[in-house]
């Protein structure tokens, strides 16, 4: 059989793992390799050759390489702390900044137990201990589970769509993790225990610096908002999906669909009720990333702002381009139209010093086909009961309205801040979700192929990262616009989309992982979801107009 891995051709036998083929690349890399892309589906070094076909290797700078460290590392601690522990029960909780906040339920968090935990896990790092994947028939998972009396990887079971039931195990410790592992334990060098709030932070490096770990900064109110509905959802017994599933089985979902929409109905309420208590808010400012449903948020909370006397009027940033000669370009001679220099700062400043005075402007509509702006006497004045709404991807930036004081300001950072996990050691990242929300409105509204999204979503993540993410501390309040069920909804409309992703395509790795997750959920009718909901922006269905 042929290999072919950075230009150059190998011959194998069949059955021999990628590790063995092609030693030669692996060790000539300047970075640890840790996995490997195989045919566009990702697989450990271990994987056996059974056809030939192209191979690219993956290091830690690669999100694909960053997920399965990051995977070994939860594994390493899992098995550490199951060690010294065996008694404490652990849950991997949520991610904060190049870091997993865990905690314990039975088990007081001390200098003492944060340095076990490290010694063993360095003991386990150092001896570079084999990870093996073992399958077993779902009969035969069954016996397993009866006879070992415990619950890790046991979600599996309950997943009629898998024939399969895999776990990974490390001499006499066995776990399930989602995804692609590293073959053996000594991969996962660099990383730190260290206490944080109720819980403890596993810490490890960022992409950019694989070899180290930077400063950890701690984002106090984007942890704060993560932990009210963690623990929201933790009484409510909706924290895995697992206990969701149960759920759905028992009345298809209508209960927790209500607690979701109530909980989301009472944030933008107080958030209302903040902005109408401060007289001197003349604009409110609403970023987030994409797909975080910012537009059903805007209208929901000017809904709210009424009820207050408060009548809101939307100010469009996207008619405030620069002119396309003045565009920025970027690094790779594009034009740039994300950065906060394309928008015309000037122009846009001035029309809200005058709205705020009370004069009538006439605001100009930005044609991007000839890339300039028009005026088609689209007159606004704001009255005194009138507050500026105002949505765009540099809300948070003082930089749009530095010209604007302050006190004048209402900021709002809004992001489906995912806290249901797959089970207490698996969480489901909050960028997964906003993918595939997006994947199925790009579908809905913009005609899109799935394969389209994904093939653009690095981009999106690489300019959420510079111009919003850096600026959400900065926000007066936060909304987190995740819906427990809403993957449960989802999964029926893009199922069929990722399906169409050919193995062929570059893209089919990602949807392989995409479809993985969707199907661990029990599938949730959309006939009970309130037409005022967010998750009507992306599968259709709203009482808004968009």
């Amino acid at each position: 059989m042929k290999l072919i891995c950075n230009g150059k051709e190998f011959e194998v036998n069949e059955g021999t793992t990628i590790r063995e083929a092609l030693k030669s690349e692996i060790e000539a890399s300047d970075n640890d390799i840790i996995t490997c892309n195989f045919n566009n589906e990702i697989k450990s070094l271990d994987y056996k050759v059974e056809e030939s076909g192209k191979v690219e290797l993956i290091d830690y700078t690669n999100t694909e390489g960053k997920r399965v460290y990051v995977r070994g590392i939860m594994y390493i601690m899992a098995m550490a702390i199951n060690s010294i522990y065996p008694e404490s029960y652990l849950t991997i909780n949520y991610q904060l900044d190049n870091s997993m906040f865990c905690t314990f339920e039975n088990l007081e968090i001390t200098d003492e137990v944060i340095s076990k935990i490290k010694e063993k896990m360095d003991e386990i790092i150092k001896k570079d201990l084999p990870i093996k994947k073992v399958t077993m028939t779902q009969k035969e998972a069954e016996e397993f589970y009866k006879k070992e009396k415990n619950i890790r990887g046991i979600l599996q079971i309950d997943v009629q769509t898998k024939e399969e039931v895999s776990l990974y195990y490390c001499e006499d410790y066995y776990n399930y993790f989602y995804g692609v592992m590293p073959v053996s334990t000594g991969y996962m060098k660099v990383y730190d225990v260290q206490k944080y709030g109720k819980g403890f932070l596993l810490r490890y490096p960022s992409k950019k610096n694989p070899n180290e770990l930077k400063e950890f900064q701690d984002n106090k109110k984007l942890t704060s908002t993560l932990q009210e509905y963690e623990d929201i959802y933790g009484i409510l017994k909706l924290n895995t999906i697992y206990r969701l599933n149960k759920r759905v089985e028992e009345d298809e979902g209508k209960e927790t669909i209500l607690l979701s929409e109530a909980l989301h109905e009472k944030k933008i309420s107080d958030i209302a009720d903040r902005i109408a208590k401060n007289n001197k808010i003349k604009m409110v400012l609403i970023a987030g990333p994409s797909s975080s449903g910012k537009t059903t948020f805007a209208k929901r909370l000017g809904i709210q702002l009424k009820l207050n006397g408060i009548q809101p009027k939307t100010l469009s940033v996207d008619n405030y381009f620069v002119e396309r000669e003045n565009n920025p370009i970027d690094e790779n001679g594009n034009l740039d139209f994300e950065c906060i220099e394309a928008i015309d700062l000037k122009l846009f400043n001035e029309h809200i010093l005058r709205l705020l005075a009370g004069e009538e402007v006439e605001l100009p509509t930005f044609d991007f086909t000839t890339g300039h702006k028009k005026y088609l006497g689209n007159k606004m004045k704001l009255e005194p009961n009138e507050v500026l709404v105002i949505e765009g991807i540099h809300g948070l930036n003082d930089k749009l309205t530095d010209s604007i004081p302050k006190e004048q300001k209402f900021k709002i950072y809004i992001s489906a801040l995912t806290i249901l996990n797959i089970d207490y050691y698996n969480r489901i990242s909050t960028t997964d979700t906003r993918l595939i929300r997006r994947i199925v409105r790009d579908y809905n509204y913009r005609g899109y192929s799935a394969k389209e999204t994904i093939s653009r979503w690095q981009s999106v993540n690489r300019g959420e990262k510079k111009y919003i993410f850096p600026f959400q501390e900065e926000a007066d309040a936060m909304f987190n616009s995740s819906i427990v069920y809403e993957l449960g909804v989802l999964r029926e409309f893009a199922l069929p989309l990722l399906k169409q992703i050919d193995k062929q395509d570059v893209e089919y790795a990602e949807a392989k992982r995409l479809i993985t997750l969707l199907n661990y959920f029990k599938p949730i009718a959309t006939e009970f979801i309130p037409e005022s909901s967010i998750i009507r922006e992306f599968i259709g269905g709203s009482i808004f107009e968009y």
